[in-house]
């Protein structure tokens, strides 16, 4: 789903002279507009980095893809290895490190950890605002001293994830990590200030069995899908197992051992 599918309107501005270049370069690449006053978003250009700031007096702060500071530094150095959750479903585990596609890769949290972790990480995004965020944020930690060599094993892919996965090219990885936008409606959902920011954006993933079928077609040993914990599986095949967490759980679907 394409921002304007989605109904929002998106304007790009430099919030300093010496990022106006980079403003207009943006803006010609993503076909938005330098001037909207009716826009609902702004796609900012920072010294800091690009942001997406929805625009209105109750809207949440900027967001902005950080792999170097914040939550992701405090997540690769104190997170739990490979004892969390996502490495056992992804099946990391003693001389396994398998290749993995995130095909809803969003701001790339999940990706970064399990790149951390040392796997070989493909990424496609759809969204382009939010590939443009990612791409930005993925730019700036390949320059930083503790994260470039992570960021070295992270490789993006803007576009339509069934369509790249039915026409994949080259080796085809061992496992397929998705995390589709569910139709969720409890107040939960608002919590985080990703989930305000995207959801006008992006929408629901509607297209949820077609990317599991996709990606059930392509991975050569295992499919994992994140969900909510009481949401019910993605319709189509059905998972061999599911790992449980507090919030959400993983539902695994193995197609072949991963072995050392």
């Amino acid at each position: 789903m394409t921002e304007q599918q989605a109904g929002s309107r998106i304007r790009v501005e430099a919030l300093t002279p010496e990022a106006l270049k980079s403003a207009e370069q943006w803006a010609l690449r993503l076909g938005l507009p330098l001037d909207d006053a009716d826009a609902d978003f702004a796609l900012q250009l920072t010294d800091a980095g690009l942001q997406l700031q929805q625009l209105g007096d109750d809207a949440p702060g900027p967001v902005r893809v950080d792999f170097v500071e914040g939550k992701a530094a405090h997540r690769r150095l104190f997170g739990g290895g490979s004892g969390q959750m996502i490495a056992k479903a992804v099946g990391v585990q003693p001389g396994v490190r398998p290749r993995v596609l995130d095909a809803t890769a969003g701001l790339g949290k999940d990706a970064f950890v399990l790149a951390s972790l040392g796997c070989d990480m493909s990424l496609i995004e759809r969204q382009p605002i939010i590939a443009a965020l990612l791409e930005d944020g993925l730019a700036r930690g390949a320059q930083d001293l503790d994260v470039g060599a992570i960021i070295g094993q992270m490789r993006l892919l803007t576009g339509n994830a069934i369509h790249l996965m039915r026409h994949w090219e080259g080796e085809p990885p061992q496992v397929i990590y998705l995390d589709p936008m569910f139709p969720h409606r409890e107040k939960t959902a608002l919590v985080k200030k990703e989930m305000r920011l995207f959801r006008p954006l992006v929408g629901d993933d509607l297209d949820a069995p077609a990317l599991l079928e996709a990606a059930l077609a392509l991975a050569t040993h295992r499919v994992v899908v994140k969900r909510p914990r009481k949401a019910p599986c993605i319709e189509g095949a059905k998972p061999g197992y599911a790992l449980d967490g507090k919030s959400s759980r993983y539902d695994v679907y193995p197609k072949k051992a991963l072995k050392p």
